[in-house]
């Protein structure tokens, strides 16, 4: 069985106007749309819901993304046959564009998984019957304002533990099982020893591939027993305003192979151009670049060396983000020195505790998810 899996589409700024227009064949060349049919299944990640006018944003950090049905339209030209759901912006119109994007792909022959009604429906296993052979794909993210609850709709939380019982389960039922997160560092070409360490262990679990995207960025990839673990597609077409950094705009989508020993094939491309569009590149396109990110992936020192070098750059972003005053010219002041930060030593062993430790983290989730459903 060959199933091509895609990173991230979402339609907005000239991408959500071509699709408005019906202009597919500028979005998807020819080329591309005889591979992903050739292939027995194909999966791309839909990084936007579908929604209605009078559909009002939910409270969050960073864009409400939203697109309309003729996204739909768009992925059944480029023949393919199922949506991941389970990502960061699934439930930025609430749980109504959850329940509209659904019944939407559902009726237009696209297939969906990691979204439901509520936290049990978001979990549930997607079977995929080809060639005499059965498919299980499990789908989840990281937990950025879009998990469903026992109560209310959105998507399937990144949990190992919930995720060790489901790759079980499919494992009795299925021939094959593919797992499929959102998650990792933005803008950053290398997971993080957790993320690894996790995707290892789902492996470990029964998993026969895991497959990541959401970084922005395309990464590495590796085998570990025999099973491929790919750590970061890059956008797929993610449209933006102005011009993108290169990172931005290239990425892969893989075939994986599902038989008695599981192989794979990688389609390099550039998702930016003078139309948003998905123009294939050479095969040996990022050859060198991800040589470079495959012998870092496997090396534990360099991998930590590598995470620690980003934390590090980082650290100035972090402690602005937990700054009690959101005005943004006070925080340019107190980035630039000009002003004193409110988060000082003090506050410090506080946060930590609060955060660090598993307990006091529960309830700081708790407090906080009270506050912003307000």
């Amino acid at each position: 069985m060959n199933v091509i899996i895609a990173g991230d589409f979402a339609p907005r700024a000239r991408l959500a106007q071509q699709i408005e227009e019906e202009k597919f064949n500028e979005i998807f060349q020819n080329q591309l749309i005889e591979i992903i049919d050739s292939a027995d299944y194909s999966i791309v990640n839909l990084e936007a819901p579908i929604t209605e006018k009078d559909y009002k944003p939910i409270t969050k950090c960073g864009p409400n993304l939203a697109c309309t049905e003729g996204v739909v339209d768009a992925l059944k030209f480029a023949k393919f046959s199922a949506v991941t759901l389970a990502n960061n912006h699934i439930l930025d119109y609430g749980a109504e564009g959850v329940r509209k994007t659904m019944s939407c792909c559902l009726d237009g022959g696209l297939d969906v998984v990691g979204v439901g009604e509520n936290l049990k429906e978001a979990g549930k296993i997607l079977y995929v019957k080809r060639k005499g052979k059965i498919l299980a794909v499990i789908n989840c993210c990281e937990h950025e304002f879009s998990i469903a609850t026992d109560s209310a709709a959105g998507a399937n939380p990144l949990n190992p533990i919930a995720q060790f019982y489901k790759i079980k389960e499919a494992k009795e039922k299925a021939d094959f099982v593919l797992v499929i997160v959102h998650g990792g560092h933005e803008h950053f070409q290398l997971p993080s020893p957790r993320m690894q360490e996790t995707y290892r262990f789902f492996v470990d679990t029964g998993a026969d591939a895991v497959v990541n995207h959401h970084q922005h960025c395309y990464s590495g990839y590796e085998f570990y027993k025999e099973k491929p673990i790919f750590y970061g597609l890059g956008n797929f077409c993610f449209d933006w305003d102005g011009i993108p950094k290169k990172m931005w705009t290239e990425g892969y989508f893989v075939e994986i192979k599902f038989d008695k020993e599981i192989s794979f094939n990688l389609y390099p491309y550039c998702q930016y151009g003078e139309v948003a569009s998905v123009s294939l590149l050479p095969p040996e396109f990022f050859t060198d670049t991800l040589e470079y990110l495959n012998r870092i992936i496997k090396t534990e020192e360099l991998l930590k060396e590598s995470i620690e070098t980003y934390y590090k750059k980082s650290m100035n972003s972090i402690a602005m983000s937990l700054e009690p005053i959101c005005n943004r010219y006070v925080k340019g002041l107190q980035y630039r020195g000009f002003l004193p930060r409110m988060v000082n030593k003090k506050w410090i062993p506080i946060l930590s505790n609060v955060v660090m430790c598993e307990s006091h983290r529960d309830k700081l989730s708790y407090y906080l998810g009270a506050k912003l459903n307000k």
